[in-house]
């Protein structure tokens, strides 16, 4: 008798913390101590389940990678630290200046249309 498979496509929030640390550190692809070291460093901040599991996000497995990346190239968690905060300030400033920048336009889009309306 044949059986059949049934393809199930699972989606989740690349935030939601679904992995336990020994699938995200094979993911990673370094050891669970190393995680469990990086949390403490406050390079890594894993949620927790209800019983206190560590539990990562893609998101996070991401990070392990963009940590050990750096790593390999020579920095120390020292330098990681700082590349990661100058990363994340970096961020923070590009999505002032894009809500600035709409602001601006809604209030120059705003003068233009009064200063329209007043010539007829």
């Amino acid at each position: 008798m044949a059986t059949y498979r049934r393809r199930v496509k699972a989606t989740f929030d690349e935030e939601q913390g679904v992995f336990m640390i020994s699938v995200a550190a094979e993911l990673a692809e370094m050891h669970p101590q190393t995680l469990r070291m990086y949390e403490q460093r406050g390079l890594i901040a894993p949620k927790r389940s209800p019983k206190n599991t560590r539990l990562y996000s893609q998101r996070d497995v991401e990070r392990l990678r963009r940590i050990q990346e750096m790593t390999a190239e020579g920095l120390n968690l020292a330098g990681v630290e700082t590349v990661l905060a100058l990363e994340s300030q970096v961020q923070r400033l590009r999505s002032e200046v894009v809500r600035l920048r709409k602001r601006l336009e809604e209030e120059v889009g705003t003068k233009r249309g009064s200063e329209d309306g007043g010539t007829g």
